[in-house]
């Protein structure tokens, strides 16, 4: 398999820091973003945590033959951001974002925890990947299954999910069957939430390689307020 792949961060217009990471291994054929939670001290530090603790949990998987295990390395990188949280913030804890995506044998494996997300564009069309652990998404599950619940707005995006909780962590591993031209966008909601994914896909243009196309998805997000650090990783997947 061959592919090309590109990643970019940016601080925005308005944050002081940036606490997102991110992750682009060409050798392992791993790429992840991280996003420190806003509100809770060391958001920056609990996201280069995950993100270590991911790439080391993945190499030693490399080592073997049966690839690497996604879910294992996101409970030992919760793992990690837990016992940090107990050293720097033991009140109120630590969290962060994971969105952590591996390709093996023409397939893509994500998995995700938060509000980052993985979207695949294929033939013009755009595909997101993943779903958001938010409040509107629990309420919008909920309903679906006939139970009353209530959203408030200002809560919508509110996470239900985070690396570095304490209660058991969930998570889900999803396969995706790639083909030759697919091109996969990792990113954080500094890019999610101020792009509306048309106009993420009207950036996959055939001229633009995978790294103009992020940073023009990123010029966007400033040119919107950078409200929020903007980070992400794209990789095209050139021949299977």
């Amino acid at each position: 398999m061959l592919l090309t792949s590109a990643a970019q961060t940016d601080i925005g217009l308005v944050r002081h820091e940036n606490e997102d990471r991110l992750l682009c291994a060409d050798d392992l054929r791993l790429f992840a973003v991280a996003d420190g939670i806003g509100g809770l001290p060391g958001g920056a530090e609990a996201a280069q945590t995950a993100v270590t603790a991911l790439l080391r949990e993945a190499r030693t998987d490399a080592t073997g033959k049966t690839g690497i295990d996604l879910r294992r390395a996101f409970f030992a990188a919760n793992a990690e951001v837990i016992a940090l949280a107990e050293e720097l913030s033991p009140d109120t804890g630590l969290g962060t974002t994971l969105c952590a995506l591996t390709i093996q044998s023409g397939h893509a494996l994500i998995a995700n925890v938060g509000d980052s997300r993985c979207y695949l564009f294929r033939a013009g069309k755009i595909q997101l990947l993943t779903t958001d652990d938010t409040v509107e998404n629990e309420v919008n599950l909920r309903r679906s299954r006939g139970e009353h619940a209530v959203l408030e707005d200002h809560h919508r995006n509110a996470l239900t999910r985070c690396i570095g909780q304490p209660m058991p962590l969930i998570v889900e591993i999803a396969r995706h069957s790639l083909e030759t031209g697919d091109l996969l966008l990792v990113c954080s909601d500094g890019i999610s939430r101020s792009l509306t994914e048309d106009g993420i896909a009207a950036h996959f243009t055939p001229d633009r390689n995978p790294a103009q196309v992020l940073a023009a998805l990123i010029a966007e997000s400033l040119s919107q307020g950078g409200l929020d650090n903007a980070t992400g990783v794209i990789i095209r997947i050139d021949a299977l």
